[in-house]
């Protein structure tokens, strides 16, 4: 189904790099008409985000936001707002633990890590929600994705507290579909096979879960940032409308497989 989003306009967190997730999902809504808002992490992350934004079909605008501070989630909120005049999508695609707790056994997860995979991985959406369901509300109602991975209900080596934040994302996102649902807001996940992005260099053995997945999931093989753009639009657009409260697993089927 072809969608056509001239019109809409989207809020995109988590862009790292032409590796991102967010920035394949960034793609397609501009190839489908959207105009986008992209925001970068720090200074350092600045100059990948608006060389990729400077390819896209439509000018985006580009917004500091590092997802800890409350003072930046209202800068990008009221950016979005008086840029746009309401908002449609948001793509949160934000995940960060320390490297110490990726490689370290999950039992010696300190309070400090656990508390900052937690705050930026979890919390963020949450935070981010409350800021542009307004906006949202304003145009007739809108809809959030979020990013997670299977490692939230199953144990992966050196995913350690990743999974931790991705259990709390994903029940956050079935909390905030029920909460914002009679706004007219929509609230899913899309929970990826894994990708070599940014993040995933931080795993430990991450070439060793590749193969396990081109080995043992029904499609037999990986899959790319090409399909799972496509899965987020079919939950942010029009064909998903029915959709909220949702994990849609695009992983080649691996879920699904006990041996």
């Amino acid at each position: 189904m072809t969608q056509d989003l001239n019109g809409t306009h989207g809020l995109i967190v988590g862009i790292a790099n032409r590796r991102s997730l967010a920035w394949a999902i960034a793609q397609a809504l501009s190839s489908a008409g959207a105009t986008l808002a992209l925001t970068y992490q720090s200074e350092r992350l600045e100059g990948n985000v608006r060389d990729l934004g400077g390819t896209l079909a439509r000018p985006s605008i580009y917004l500091p936001c590092d997802v800890t501070r409350d003072d930046q989630l209202a800068g990008v909120c009221e950016s979005v707002g008086r840029e746009f005049g309401g908002l449609d999508y948001l793509v949160h695609g934000v995940a960060f633990a320390p490297r110490e707790a990726l490689s370290a056994p999950f039992l010696d997860t300190s309070r400090e890590a656990f508390a900052t995979a937690l705050d930026v991985s979890a919390y963020s959406l949450v935070a981010l929600a409350r800021g542009v369901a307004p906006m949202m509300e304003s145009r007739g109602g809108g809809s959030i994705v979020t990013l997670t991975y299977l490692g939230s209900e199953r144990v992966f080596p050196n995913y350690n507290v990743m999974g931790v934040a991705k259990a709390a994302l994903e029940a956050s996102v079935r909390y905030l579909a029920a909460d914002l649902g009679p706004r007219g807001v929509r609230v899913n996940a899309i929970s990826a096979g894994p990708i070599k992005t940014l993040a995933a260099s931080g795993i430990g053995g991450f070439s060793g879960i590749l193969q396990v997945y081109r080995e043992r999931a029904p499609l037999k093989r990986n899959v790319e940032t090409s399909e799972v753009a496509d899965a987020a639009m079919f939950l942010l657009g029009p064909a998903g409308r029915g959709v909220t409260g949702d994990v849609l697993r695009v992983d080649a089927g691996f879920h699904v497989m006990g041996m």
